[in-house]
């Protein structure tokens, strides 16, 4: 019944925001049935009052297109529209009128239908803050914040202002920002930004700047003025419109000077109306966003389904895009007595009572495994070092080098040092496992490329796309690794949100381009691209937001499915256009030449191609 309801407000909208067409179709029939009723004066009396009161509002619109330098594919059937009010031809005049508002209403209406997934994407914005006061805890709105305000940062809590650390430590996520994986662990003093995670422990910050000038809302800022200064895409059906529409005009000119009735114009008019433009490509683009959204790809706009089918270079984030965003275990280096599959039952044992990352992938991996895992006793966990507990009777400590050297009054062994730097080199990340003070094992840890990115890297090439670039936040060596497993040769590091813009602005101006990511630090470059490809499923709302297409599901290799669906789209409704303008010219010339294909059967015969070029462009779906 939800559903229903759903489906019914939805449509209410589309009749709400495009009343023409729905009133012009009903209009039409309800003039037919009293024409065959042998009442043609009111019949032609409900035509002609449908035709003025539905196609001025058009002529006009038409008309605005133009002033603002709007070529459009709209042009002839205004032209149409003018001459029959002026002749009283509103038979032909209304179904002109109903072809050229119902492309809109039909493609907006595909649009809404496709995007309504998106809607829980969209709200990830800090809003609210939890103020330290002489009395206790007050929540306030995030835009009250001011300079010198103490805020408590509780576990799970998006940091709503940037800051200062005041706390002894606190374990942040910044990956969403910056593009680093690993959370960070902040220290007294240590600036934390706003839209960043608290991963661990409650902590405390005093505001550095307030709401509007932090982190978070100058990516804001970069989103909303990038998409400011993109720059209109001519759509499929315009760019047609622009060798179409003189040749209309051309011939209904010489069709005149040879007849010398003006009814001969419109004539040319009507059938030249170009359905395949107005129509069949809104039509086609419909079936494409519907076929797209039955992948889990949510295409925004008409605009960049169109432009991803003809893509040339393509931008790829690293972390939470190429890779999953989070370290995975890669191995457990064993250095006592114990097997590393003994190891992973330890170390998972005592791991899962934490809400680390890391002991999320090590409790994971046992459960991949098949290990039946133990209830450790005495847990203690210990923020952005590790945990500790006892299993089987003995004391279990796993976590950094710092936390086993305060527990014990004893420094780590070089040798063991040596593997850890060998494993930051190859862009890993190591903790130590302790069981009764003996090291016992060291897991290493990195974040993983997706399944599937080297074939999609190769398939992307294979498809004409001449670049394919990878930019992250993150350093040249965890970048070098990913990138040479994935397949890429071409990376940038160390960047900023605004780094990004700037190189995607500059291949812009050259080629279509795509730029895929998912965090808030890459909606802007997603705002800039020809196409912003967001990953939905673990992404940001802003990133979403600023997206023109949406992946719904945690696959990257979608990108494919996704130029796919833009290529086929884009090469049915070429056919459609091809075939619809061919017999266009034809007609126009017959009408031309012989001065005696009346407006009406025009309009007829204009209808039967108009079904044609239709179906046509359903095979999309």
């Amino acid at each position: 019944m939800k559903d229903d309801s759903t489906k019914q407000e939805g449509s209410l909208r589309i009749f709400k925001a495009y009343p023409i067409p729905f009133l012009a179709t009903a209009a039409l029939f309800v003039g037919i049935i009293v024409y065959l009723a042998g009442l043609s004066f009111y019949a032609n009396a409900v035509w002609f009052i449908t035709l003025v009161l539905g196609g001025i509002p058009l002529v006009f619109e038409t008309m605005r297109k133009i002033s603002k330098g709007n070529f459009t594919s709209d042009i002839i059937a205004t032209l149409a529209i003018i001459v029959a009010i002026l002749l009283g031809q509103s038979f032909a005049g209304v179904i002109i009128v109903i072809m050229q508002s119902g492309g809109e209403a039909l493609e907006d209406y595909g649009f809404r239908r496709a995007s309504d997934s998106l809607e829980s994407l969209l709200e990830r914005a800090p809003k609210i803050a939890r103020k330290k006061m002489d009395n206790g805890i007050k929540e306030i709105a995030a835009r009250d914040v001011i300079v010198g305000d103490t805020l408590v940062i509780r576990r799970g809590d998006l940091i709503p202002v940037d800051g200062t650390v005041t706390s002894e430590e606190g374990y942040v996520d910044e990956s969403a920002i910056t593009g680093e994986p690993v959370p960070k662990t902040k220290h007294k003093g240590d600036d934390v930004l706003s839209g960043s995670v608290n991963v661990s422990g409650t902590f405390e910050m005093v505001t550095k700047r307030i709401s509007k000038e932090s982190e978070y809302e100058k990516i804001v800022g970069l989103v909303r003025e990038a998409q400011h200064r993109k720059p209109g895409i001519q759509r499929l059906a315009d760019r047609y419109a622009i060798v179409f529409t003189p040749l209309t005009i051309l011939i209904a000119a010489v069709g005149f000077a040879l007849t010398g009735k003006i009814v001969t114009v419109l004539s040319v008019l009507v059938v030249a109306t170009p359905c395949p433009l107005i129509i069949a490509v809104p039509i086609a683009v419909i079936a494409g966003v519907n076929r797209a959204a039955n992948d889990s790809i949510i295409v925004k706009s008409g605009a960049a389904i169109e432009q991803i089918a003809n893509t040339r270079a393509i931008f790829f984030d690293k972390t939470g895009t190429l890779t999953y965003g989070t370290p995975e275990v890669e191995r457990i280096l064993p250095t006592g007595k114990y097997s590393d599959s003994e190891l992973l039952y330890i170390c998972a044992s005592v791991e899962q009572l934490s809400a680390h990352p890391f002991a999320s992938s090590m409790v994971q991996k046992a459960k991949l495994e098949k290990k039946a895992l133990s209830m450790p006793l005495k847990f203690i966990e210990h923020p952005s070092q590790g945990v500790e507990g006892v299993l089987d009777g003995k004391h279990v400590l796993v976590g950094s080098k710092k936390l086993y050297e305060s527990a014990y009054g004893k420094a780590l062994s070089s040798e063991y040092d040596k593997i850890t730097r060998e494993a930051a080199y190859e862009g890993r990340l190591c903790t130590y496992i302790f069981v009764d003070k003996n090291l016992e094992g060291i897991v290493v840890m990195q974040d993983q490329l997706r399944k599937g990115v080297p074939r999609m890297v190769a398939e992307l090439g294979s498809m004409g796309i001449s670049r394919i670039t990878m930019l992250t936040g993150d350093n040249p060596i965890n970048a070098k690794v990913i990138a040479d497993e994935a397949g890429i040769s071409d990376y940038m590091t160390n960047l900023l949100p605004e780094d990004k813009v700037e190189i995607v602005k500059k291949t812009v101006s050259g080629v279509n381009t795509v730029m895929v990511g998912d965090g808030i630090n890459d909606a802007p470059a997603l705002a800039t691209a020809t196409v912003g490809v967001a990953m939905g499923a673990h992404g940001t709302g802003i990133s979403a937001e600023a997206a023109d297409i949406v992946l719904l599901v945690d696959d990257i290799t979608k990108i494919t499915d996704a130029i796919k669906i833009g290529k086929r789209m884009v090469g049915i409704a070429k056919q459609s256009i091809y075939f619809g303008l061919g017999v266009s010219v034809l007609l126009m010339i017959a009408a031309a030449v012989s001065g005696e294909i009346r407006p009406a059967v025009g309009a007829v015969i204009q209808e039967v191609l108009d079904v044609t070029v239709i179906l046509n462009a359903l095979r999309v779906r």
